[in-house]
């Protein structure tokens, strides 16, 4: 009877390990390397979408403080860093209050001069190209009622993606010329009338608080289904969307 008892408890004790392994792998993998994010707003359509849910590359830019659990004030600046390129989609701290994430386009380079003139977006003095690629609509509560035109922006590192431009006299399609500061960059999201970035209240991105690169929707849900509600799932599921690549 001991015997039994005492296989019975190594049995157990081996399930717990085998836990803890478990959870201590995948605290390793979201701090070391991917960690997943789901999409609440509609300011990067039509690139992403309410709903999706998405690994964030966190070793692409190197790793600060904000790469961390909790964040604590263990260094100052980035270890193992590396620039990132006009044109990524990146997560981020928000500057006025870092412990909000934030996801938008990387626009501007360290010295960098951007501006908005009449909804055309310009870098260093010269127009980013942009012609029309179409309508979007939207699902769930961002649905307009009608469909928004979309325009594809090509940088000169030969980045392209969609934007949305629904209006063309809102307060962000004339700007004044941002000068980017060293150590620091610009961000915009792709739905330029519906996003709050560095043309307003997010300013400035200092290095540090980045976050790492959008790289893949691994997952998505339309209409504003929650992750919960499992029985709406066979309706509601973005099945295009799986494993599509964030560019």
């Amino acid at each position: 009877m001991a015997e039994k008892i005492e296989k019975k408890q190594d049995g157990l004790w081996e399930n717990v390990k085998v836990i803890i392994q478990a959870l201590l792998l995948a605290v390793v993998i979201r701090t070391v390397f991917f960690q997943p994010f789901t999409i609440p707003s509609g300011s990067m359509m039509p690139t992403l979408l309410v709903g999706d849910y998405i690994f964030v590359n966190k070793f692409a830019y190197g790793y600060s403080k904000y790469s961390l659990p909790f964040s604590p004030d263990l260094f100052d600046g980035r270890i193992f860093a590396s620039e990132p390129e006009r044109g990524d989609v990146v997560v981020f701290r928000f500057p006025p209050n870092p412990d909000i994430d934030y996801i938008k386009r990387l626009i501007g380079l360290p010295g960098d001069r951007v501006q908005v003139r009449d909804n055309v977006l310009y870098v260093n003095d010269k127009a980013v190209e942009r012609v029309p690629d179409g309508v979007f609509r939207a699902d769930g509560g961002y649905d307009t009622g009608g469909e928004i035109p979309v325009f594809r922006e090509t940088l000169d590192n030969g980045v392209t993606y969609d934007t949305l431009d629904q209006f063309t006299d809102t307060r962000g399609d004339n700007t004044r010329e941002f000068i980017v500061p060293e150590g620091h960059y610009f961000m915009m999201g792709d739905n330029r009338d519906n996003s709050a970035d560095s043309r307003f209240d997010v300013g400035f991105v200092p290095a540090q608080n980045l976050v790492g690169r959008a790289s893949v929707i691994f997952f998505s849900l339309g209409n504003d289904t929650s992750f919960l509600e499992i029985w709406k799932w066979p309706t509601n599921l973005r099945y295009d969307r799986f494993f599509k690549s964030v560019e």
